[in-house]
């Protein structure tokens, strides 16, 4: 998955009109980020569990895994990625989601 280089790292303070914009409702707003911020957790951990596989042997202990320098880059890189609720932020105030209405009623 590729991430922009403009995505801050920490949380910002958003205008509540900002995010209600697109959808007029904050409430589906927040929950079209937070269902792509599952999206994006759920790419990234495969990502990651892919890259940190090629490491791993059905022999190693626990002293060969805490000294693989590889593996604990790959690690840190990761963990100095924006969370993926600030991703899926910065996307829906970009207009780069797309979503659907569901039907409403029963």
């Amino acid at each position: 998955m590729e991430i922009k280089k403009n995505i801050p790292n920490n949380t910002i303070t958003r205008k509540l009109v900002d995010l209600d914009a697109q959808t007029g409702n904050i409430y589906e707003s927040i929950n079209i980020i937070a269902r792509r911020a599952n999206q994006i957790s759920s790419e990234l951990k495969g990502e990651l569990n892919r890259k940190l596989a090629d490491f791993s042997s059905p022999t190693d202990t626990m002293e060969e895994t805490f000294e693989n320098r590889e593996q604990i880059e790959i690690s840190r890189y990761y963990e100095r990625l924006p969370k993926p609720a600030i991703i899926a932020t910065e996307e829906f105030l970009d207009d780069e989601l797309f979503y659907r209405e569901g039907k409403q009623g029963k």
